[in-house]
């Protein structure tokens, strides 16, 4: 399976997601939030200084934005900025990735430690940002809490513990808190950064340890693996169909490096199953 290249010349791509005909996603060490079609027109939609990650959207269609140094969720509207949420005094360490629901309801993951300076690693919580910006602790104790997706019904949250190389489930119950943790599958040679879901209730999970994306069924079956030449760090079932599997690869995720080599790109391929649920 040959992947093509759809956009190149990125410093480090995150967090993307299908919306409204066009892939967004976050230029993380470049401070960017951009959109792009799949025959690869892209578009500036916002600059974040304390560097982007996760995306979600509200049900008015602003647009919400991890902000991860300063651990914050930010909501884009009318070409302005603001703060959505603080999540300084909830968030052991940087925010990362998250997932939004249709409710706008948003699970926000951080990473719980400097993975950059060589710190001990710890584990962090998932903090939950309710439609009106209210933010509060909803698990804990997970290794590294990173992509995560929600089932087409709107009942579970599956998220990748990158430290702990499994994918972790939860029961969303009627308030946004997580229910009936239990492990979703267990990862051999391969740990889960970004991660989506399709219609058969598979994950394809970007593992950046191993060079590949793989799709992985409940249990831990490994169907599929696409290799890579450089690490993935998310991907996003797109188009139409749903069946082109985006994929946000770069030769390293230091920031130094990211943006002095600008190696990242968003690579895809075509797969039988098509997307589904969040993101």
């Amino acid at each position: 399976m040959q992947t093509q290249t759809l956009l190149d010349d990125l410093c480090f791509g995150e967090g993307p997601r299908w919306h409204d005909g066009k892939l967004y996603f976050s230029d993380m060490h470049d401070h960017k939030v951009w959109a792009v079609t799949l025959d690869g027109h892209k578009t500036l939609i916002a600059e974040v200084a304390q560097q982007p990650s996760g995306l979600g959207w509200l049900p008015d269609g602003s647009l919400l934005i991890v902000s991860m140094l300063n651990r914050q969720l930010l909501r884009w509207r009318e070409g302005k900025l603001e703060i959505f949420a603080d999540l300084m005094n909830l968030a052991s360490y940087h925010c990362n990735d998250m997932v939004t629901d249709r409710k706008g309801r948003s699970w926000v993951g951080n990473f719980g430690f400097d993975i950059f300076t060589g710190e001990t690693p710890c584990n962090a919580e998932l903090i939950l940002v309710d439609d009106r910006g209210q933010a509060r602790v909803v698990a804990e104790e997970l290794a590294f809490p990173n992509g995560a997706v929600i089932t087409p019904d709107g009942s579970t949250l599956i998220v990748g513990e990158t430290w702990g190389a499994r994918l972790t489930a939860f029961d969303i119950a009627p308030d946004g808190s997580l229910d009936n943790r239990r492990l979703w599958a267990q990862l051999e040679n391969a740990v889960p950064d970004g991660i989506c879901l399709d219609e058969a209730l598979g994950i394809w999970v970007a593992s950046p340890s191993s060079n590949e994306v793989l799709r992985v069924e409940q249990g831990g079956h490994i169907t599929h693996r696409i290799p890579l030449e450089n690490p993935a760090y998310a991907c996003m079932l797109a188009g139409e169909d749903r069946r082109t599997l985006c994929i946000f690869t770069a030769e390293s995720s230091v920031p130094e490096e990211c943006r002095t080599r600008r190696s990242g790109r968003i690579e895809t391929i075509e797969v039988e199953i098509p997307g589904a649920g969040l993101p």
